[in-house]
């Protein structure tokens, strides 16, 4: 082991060994924990990349749904356009069945069949 100086006594050498082991364990600790934080750190880094690169693609996913959701809205609001003139169509063909139902009644009316059958015209013959 080490050899005693002349001022050191057997107490102090022990104190001084215990101090260089104490010294030692806790370099190496310490080396230790400095490899764990820089391992920690490095992680972090990658891990930073990783996320932003996961930022930048889900930025530019959710700008195409934007774009798709956009699409769909305009589909619909035509759709609904066009829904609407059917309904309005059908209103229309509605309203032209109606007068002509009248205008078929007033020619009935008008050639002297009001007292003749019924309103289709199937009872009675006209005898000429």
């Amino acid at each position: 082991m080490s050899s005693q100086s002349p001022s050191q006594t057997p107490d102090e050498q022990r104190v001084a060994e215990a101090r260089a082991a104490v010294t030692a364990s806790l370099s190496s600790v310490g080396g230790s924990m400095n490899a764990e934080m820089r391992q920690r750190a490095a992680d972090i880094h990658a891990n930073a990349a990783a996320i932003e690169r996961q930022e930048k693609e889900l930025a530019k996913q959710t700008a195409a749904l934007a774009k798709d959701g956009d699409k769909w809205q305009k589909m619909a609001d035509q759709n609904v356009k066009k829904l609407n003139e059917m309904g309005d169509l059908q209103n229309w063909t509605e309203m032209i069945e109606r007068d002509l139902l009248v205008v078929e009644e007033t020619l009935r009316l008008a050639e002297g069949e009001a007292d003749q059958g019924n309103a289709s015209g199937t009872n009675g013959w006209r005898r000429g």
